[in-house]
């Protein structure tokens, strides 16, 4: 049956024959690759709660810009490559936007809209390019890793193993609630299954830890099939075209909707580099296949996030897995597409899940970003300063703003002191001074 299909329809939309596979690989590696991200339907949903976006239309509005997107990224691009809702944005969205500048999140997705099209005008005036090689590499590894620890930051608060203190600011909460200790195995659980090679290893431990909190009576139980599985899809009603595109033009927030497309465009970036390279996408000459209509996808996805109601899709990482059971086109990524949809089926059940049994997860992505470190010099320390301040005033100030900041502002300051100004491109020096700009008017 395969081989027919390759022969028809499928073949020619995706150039099995011309990449070496056949159908059955791809939908294998496309399920791999669902179970690899479908952590992101049980988290996503729960960080943006917390900016008062109604969770049922948080679900839905995750799991269908995942599908289209993805899909998109299938049948245009032909990119073995899932789309969801982007770990770190998501966090800057609720706990920096709405959580301490204190906007309504319909102006929040305002500005992620503005974002999408100034990504989409970036894409296609080819500046995004230009963009990133202006910036240091050490400054990209930085930014990697002090997102990693700010989500991490965010994921010991949820767990309750970091709380407020008067006199240290953060100090460790008490370890034998039972709900941090929960969150705690689940976090060494989750551990241990990834140190063994074990796919899905995220999502396993988010329910086994959603398991036993209902065994303990810590969180609601299912009690019928309609509390697990419904027909009755959930409606993004509540946040479908709610986006404020007034308010968050009269509000002047620049510098967040400049972060949200710096964040992608680095993330999304070096995502697509790492993936492509293992899915053999580049050509001799260092051309990546179809780079620019994956690039697109990318803009598009940012403003269907906005339209829809939630933070900013990116391609995910964990693409990878599908990628290496043999995932080579975009037959994969509608494979996961599809998968998505399904999960609709299953909304009542992700709404089950507590924020205690997903925080853990946060704290595993951000260990696994923070890795990007020894990639990070820390010889000279007019490259050293800028990258420590880029890496720790992130989650000391629980803004990825900030961090840019200081990084950026500093690196311009440092160069020019050590007589190494030629060192600086002209674009770093309008992204320093944008950044600079925004802290004084902050101050």
């Amino acid at each position: 049956m395969a081989t027919q299909s390759q022969g028809g329809m499928l073949n020619r939309l995706f150039h099995l024959n011309e990449k070496k596979t056949n159908v059955q690989t791809e939908m294998i590696a496309g399920f791999t690759t669902f179970i690899s991200v479908a952590y992101i339907l049980f988290v996503n949903p729960n960080i943006l709660a917390d900016a008062g976006i109604p969770k049922e239309a948080a679900i839905a509005a995750t799991i269908w810009v995942a599908a289209l997107t993805t899909t998109f990224m299938g049948l245009y691009a032909n990119y073995p490559v899932a789309l969801a809702p982007g770990m770190g944005l998501n966090a800057f969205f609720t706990y920096y936007v709405v959580g301490t500048l204190h906007l309504p999140w319909q102006v929040a997705l305002g500005a992620v809209f503005f974002s999408g099209v100034f990504f989409f005008i970036l894409t296609v005036g080819g500046v995004r390019q230009a963009i990133i090689r202006a910036v240091p590499e050490n400054l990209k590894h930085a930014i990697t890793v002090g997102i990693g620890m700010f989500i991490a930051f965010i994921g010991f608060r949820g767990t309750g193993l970091i709380v407020a203190d008067k006199a240290t600011y953060i100090t460790l909460g008490h370890v034998a609630e039972p709900t941090t200790l929960l969150a705690l195995v689940g976090l060494l659980l989750t551990g241990v299954l990834i140190v063994r090679g074990v796919k899905g290893s995220i999502l396993i431990g988010i329910a086994v830890i959603t398991l036993a909190s209902m065994f303990m009576g810590l969180s609601p139980v299912p009690h019928g099939i309609g509390d697990i599985m419904s027909f009755d899809i959930p409606s993004m009603e509540a946040t479908f075209g709610k986006f404020d595109i007034r308010g968050a033009w009269e509000f002047g927030i620049f510098s967040i909707i400049f972060t949200f497309t710096v964040v992608e465009l680095f993330d999304n970036m070096g995502t697509l580099i790492g993936l492509t390279t293992k899915a053999n996408l580049v050509k001799e000459d260092g051309e990546i296949e179809n780079l620019d209509r994956a690039l697109t996808t990318d803009a598009v996805g940012t403003m269907l996030s906005a339209l829809f109601g939630t933070s900013t899709v990116t391609s995910y990482l964990e693409s990878a897995a599908g990628i290496a059971e043999g995932g080579k086109t975009g037959l994969t990524a509608v494979t996961v597409a599809v998968l998505f949809v399904v999960s609709l089926v299953f909304a009542p059940l992700i709404g089950l899940v507590p924020a205690f049994a997903t925080s853990p997860a946060l704290i595993i992505v951000g260990a696994l970003m923070i890795s990007e470190v020894r990639n990070v010099s820390f010889g000279a320390f007019d490259d050293a300063l800028p990258a420590f301040l880029t890496i720790i005033m992130m989650p000391l100030t629980s803004s990825i703003a900030n961090g840019f900041a200081f990084g950026f502002v500093s690196y311009v300051v440092m160069k020019v002191g050590a007589g190494k100004i030629k060192e600086i491109s002209p674009i770093m020096w309008i992204i320093a001074l944008a950044f600079l700009v925004n802290l004084e008017l902050r101050g």
